[in-house]
């Protein structure tokens, strides 16, 4: 019976690109040096299909991913218990330095976190626009989440 709930509340794979798709902050949390767990918020986009976001190249997070890639990225809404939705992934943290994909996802966040218009991704945006986001992404990487398990909940489906 523990599971038929849970079984209930549970997200399809569609509703889950669905709400991720919908989404744009995520709760990233990385293991530091002593084993407790870093957790940061963050902007994101989606890189086919899964959390990616830019993070200075010398931040803790980054640190953590190169000494254990382990990470697990929350991404979650709602105020009252029946409206509570969400969803958990747990797997690993891939750091990549190439520039034209840390572009790619930077110029979607780094739009949205300047109040503008958020271009799909790979869209071409106004050169000045572009030409400031670049400049701020040259001491960062680009994170992305390579999960190996998702957790769901939608609890207004009961």
């Amino acid at each position: 019976m523990a599971g038929s709930k849970r079984d209930k509340i549970k997200m399809t794979p569609d509703e889950v690109a669905a709400y991720l798709a919908d989404n744009f902050k995520v709760q990233i949390a990385t293991i530091g040096k002593d084993g407790e767990p870093h957790l940061v918020t963050m902007f994101y986009a989606l890189l086919d299909g899964k959390i990616a976001f830019t993070t200075y190249k010398a931040s803790q997070k980054v640190l953590n991913l190169r000494r254990d890639p382990t990470m697990t990225c929350l991404v979650e809404d709602g105020t009252e218990y029946g409206k509570l939705r969400g969803v958990a992934l747990y797997g690993r943290g891939v750091i990549i330095e190439d520039p034209a994909t840390r572009s790619k996802v930077g110029m979607v966040v780094g739009s949205r976190m300047a109040g503008l218009p958020v271009p799909e991704m790979g869209e071409p945006i106004d050169p000045v626009i572009a030409e400031g986001i670049e400049q701020a992404l040259a001491k960062r990487v680009l994170i992305v989440m390579e999960p190996d398990r998702i957790v769901s909940w939608d609890h207004g489906k009961i």
